[in-house]
């Protein structure tokens, strides 16, 4: 008779065992390749400044692209090619990212990083072809520009992170690259005379 107790108290103790928290994966869990793909392939694990790491590798294609000389139209493609390959990285995997290291906008995804500096540099202002000086300089200053907006995130961008999901974490830094991408057009433009006059003849 002192053996029926036990046995009933065996459904209780597993009733008691400790639950996952719904949506949360286990850190165990074999990564999705949205998830893979959302920390840029590894980039966002680095540190300092994981965004930073995750900003450049449009930046170093682009270099490479105008180094070899290709046609506008091919940068163009490339940076396209990107920015949609990432983004679509942050809205298939961002859920699972925030579940996996348990916060919203993680710092380990840095796809957002990289699509928004792609979508900066997706129509590079004519000077960037004339010399590989002002190719350097120009991709200098879309990668300034873009670090800064992206890290200050001045009105409207700091209110888009509240979305939910996967668009939360990457909205706010599609919006820093058109920013940046109209900003270093302006200062081509404001410039270009001066530019100009310095190229060779």
């Amino acid at each position: 008779m002192t053996s029926q107790p036990s046995q009933t108290s065996q459904p209780s103790q597993t009733s008691q065992s400790p639950t996952q928290s719904p949506g949360s994966a286990p850190s165990s869990a074999k990564p999705s390749f949205a998830l893979r793909a959302s920390t840029t392939f590894g980039l966002g694990y680095l540190r300092p400044a994981s965004g930073t790491w995750g900003s450049m590798p449009p930046v170093a294609l682009a270099g490479v692209l105008l180094l070899a000389s290709a046609p506008a139209w091919a940068i163009t493609l490339s940076m396209a090619v990107i920015a949609i390959a990432f983004t679509w990285a942050c809205i298939a995997g961002g859920d699972e990212a925030e579940a996996r290291f348990n916060r919203k906008d993680p710092g380990q995804v840095v796809a957002d990083e990289t699509a928004g500096m792609a979508l900066a540099m997706l129509w590079l202002p004519a000077q960037a072809y004339d010399s590989i000086q002002l190719a350097v300089f120009t991709l200098i200053l879309c990668f300034l520009v873009f670090r800064i907006l992206d890290i200050l995130k001045p009105w409207p961008i700091n209110g888009l992170q509240r979305i939910p999901g996967g668009w939360g974490i990457v909205i706010d830094d599609l919006l820093a690259g058109l920013l940046t991408l109209g900003i270093v057009h302006a200062a081509a433009w404001a410039n270009a005379e001066r530019i100009a006059s310095q190229l060779p003849t």
